[in-house]
C-alpha cells in the first residue's frame, strides 16, 4: 500500500512545478518532489554567487534554479508553492494563478495530509513558548508529539513516520496562515497588537490572516483566546471557544497566585520556573489546549521543569555579578514590553533593528519605568529613541539613551557599563534583517559576544 507521501507526491509527476522561496521548510519540499520524479524550478532572489552549498547541491540533484534580481521573471507552472514570507498577492503570483498555475504552500498540503490531530498556535506574542509548552505537556502525558510550522523543523517531509493516533503541535505565522483554507482541530490565538504591517498592508489584513487558524473549523473542534486582548476578547469560533484571562473572567483564570480551569485548580503560579506575567498567560493558553489530553499533574510536572524556549528571555552567562540575557525573540513592542516587565529592577536595555513599519509609542512609558540606560542601534533605533523621549514620564538622562554604530557596538558599550547586581537585557523590539539573517542568528551571535566578554 502506498504511503501518504508517495499517494501525493507520484500524483504531481508529469507537473511543472515551481518552488517560490528557497529557505528552511522549502528545501526537504524540494528534495520530496524530486525524490517522485517531479520536474521543479526553485525561485529565490539571493545572487548565485552567494547560494549556499545544500542549494548548489538541490541543482546537481535536477532542481532548475531561477535566483537574484530576476527570479521571479516570466515564470510558468501547473503548481506553485509559496513561500511564507511571500505576499499571496504578489503580482507575480497573481500572473501566474492567471496563467492556470494553482498556489498553495508546504504548510496547507501538511495540514491537508496529516494522519493524525493538529492544535495549532498563532498570535503576535507567545505562541512559540505556548507552542513548546503544548508539546512538552503532551509528551509528558505519554504522547508522541510532532513539533513543527513556524517554529522546529519542517513536518512534511516526515508524514510518512506519523500515526493517527499521534499529536501535531505547530506554530503558524500570518503569513502562513494568509492563504490556509483548513484548520487544525484545536486553535490558540494568544494575542493580537501590530506587526509585520512592513507586509501586511494594513492590521486589517493581518487580523483576517489570523483568523484563518480557526475560521474552517467544525462544530466539534476548539478554539482558545485571551480575554485581556481587546481584539481575540471579540473573537468566536464556530465550534467551543474558550477564554482565559490573568486579569477578569475567563473558563481559566487567575484566583491569587492559581491558575482555574472553571472552578478546578490547577497550577500554583509560584511553580512556574520561567519568569514573567506573559508566561502565566502562555501557560493558561496551554492549559486550555490540552484539556481532556493530560492530566492537571503532568501540567504541575512541566511548569516546575520547563526552563524556557532558546532566545525568549534565555539567561545567558553571569559575569562580575551582572547577569545577561538573551530575548531576540522579541520583534516588537509588546514582546519587549513583557520582557522588561519580567524583573523587579532597573536594566541596560538593548534594542532596536530593522522597521516592521509598527509603532513605538506603547514602549516609551515602559522604558522610562523599567530602564536605567538605553542602547539604541539599527534602522528603528530613532523611532525607540523618539518614543521614550516623548513618554510623559520621561526626562533628560532618565532613562539615559546611547545611540550605537550597530548591534555589536550597542552590546559592548552595554557590557562595559553594567555593574555588579546589574541586568542587561537584549530585547530589540524590532525584527533582525537590517544586520541579521533571522532572530535567531542575532540571539546566537549575541550570546557568542557575551561568552568572549
Amino acid at each position: 500500500m502506498a504511503s501518504i507521501l508517495e499517494t501525493y507526491f507520484t500524483s504531481l509527476r508529469g507537473k511543472h512545478i515551481v518552488v517560490l522561496g528557497l529557505g528552511v521548510s522549502n528545501r526537504p519540499l524540494v528534495r520530496l518532489l524530486l525524490r517522485y520524479g517531479c520536474s521543479v524550478t526553485g525561485c529565490d532572489k539571493t545572487p548565485r554567487e552567494k547560494l549556499d552549498a545544500e542549494l548548489l547541491e538541490l541543482e546537481k540533484l535536477g532542481c532548475k534554479l531561477q535566483v537574484g534580481e530576476s527570479y521571479l521573471d516570466d515564470l510558468s507552472a501547473d503548481l506553485v508553492f509559496r513561500t511564507p514570507g511571500m505576499h499571496p498577492g504578489n503580482p507575480a503570483l497573481e500572473g501566474l494563478r492567471q496563467n492556470g498555475a494553482e498556489v498553495t504552500s508546504e504548510m496547507e498540503i501538511f495540514f491537508e495530509l496529516c494522519p493524525c490531530r493538529i492544535l495549532a498556535v498563532t498570535g503576535s506574542d507567545g505562541k512559540t513558548t505556548t507552542t513548546t509548552l503544548i508539546s512538552e505537556i503532551l509528551k509528558a502525558a505519554g504522547k508522541t508529539v510532532w513539533l513543527g510550522g513556524n517554529i522546529g523543523t519542517p513536518l512534511l517531509p516526515k508524514l510518512d513516520d506519523m500515526k493517527a493516533t499521534d499529536y501535531a503541535v505547530v506554530e503558524l505565522s500570518s503569513f502562513q496562515l494568509m492563504d490556509m483554507h483548513r484548520s487544525p482541530s484545536v486553535a490558540v490565538v494568544t494575542n493580537l497588537a501590530p506587526n509585520h504591517l512592513d507586509v501586511h498592508k494594513d492590521m486589517e489584513e493581518y487580523v483576517e490572516a489570523k483568523k484563518n487558524i480557526f475560521r474552517f473549523q467544525s462544530e466539534t473542534d476548539s478554539l482558545i483566546l485571551n480575554a485581556d486582548n481587546a481584539i481575540t476578547a471579540k473573537l468566536r469560533g464556530n465550534g467551543t471557544t474558550q477564554f482565559f484571562s490573568r486579569q477578569g473572567e475567563g473558563y481559566i483564570h487567575l484566583r491569587g497566585t492559581v491558575i482555574y480551569r472553571g472552578e478546578t485548580p490547577v497550577l500554583d503560579t509560584r511553580d512556574i520556573v520561567i519568569p514573567g506575567v506573559h508566561n502565566i498567560e502562555n501557560y493558561m493558553a496551554a492549559i486550555g489546549a490540552v484539556e481532556g489530553l493530560a492530566s492537571d499533574e503532568v501540567i504541575r510536572k512541566v511548569a516546575r521543569e520547563f526552563g524556557g524556549v532558546e532566545h525568549r528571555i534565555e539567561l545567558v552567562r553571569v559575569k562580575d555579578g551582572v547577569k545577561f540575557y538573551n530575548d531576540s525573540i522579541a520583534s516588537s513592542p509588546s514582546r519587549t514590553i513583557a520582557g522588561l516587565n519580567s524583573f523587579d529592577q532597573k536594566v541596560l536595555l538593548i534594542a532596536g533593528g530593522y522597521d516592521k513599519h509598527i509603532p513605538y509609542d506603547v514602549l516609551g512609558p515602559v522604558v522610562c519605568a523599567k530602564v536605567k540606560k538605553l542602547y539604541v542601534n539599527g534602522a528603528t533605533a530613532q523611532q525607540i529613541r523618539q518614543a521614550v523621549e516623548n513618554a510623559p514620564q520621561y526626562s533628560p538622562g532618565n532613562p539615559e539613551i546611547i545611540d550605537c554604530a550597530d548591534f555589536t557596538d550597542a552590546t559592548y558599550r552595554a557590557a562595559a557599563d553594567a555593574k555588579e547586581g546589574d541586568v542587561v537585557l537584549m530585547s530589540p523590539a524590532s525584527a533582525a534583517f537590517d544586520q541579521f539573517k533571522n532572530f535567531m542568528v542575532r540571539g546566537d551571535y549575541f550570546k557568542k559576544l557575551i561568552k568572549e566578554l
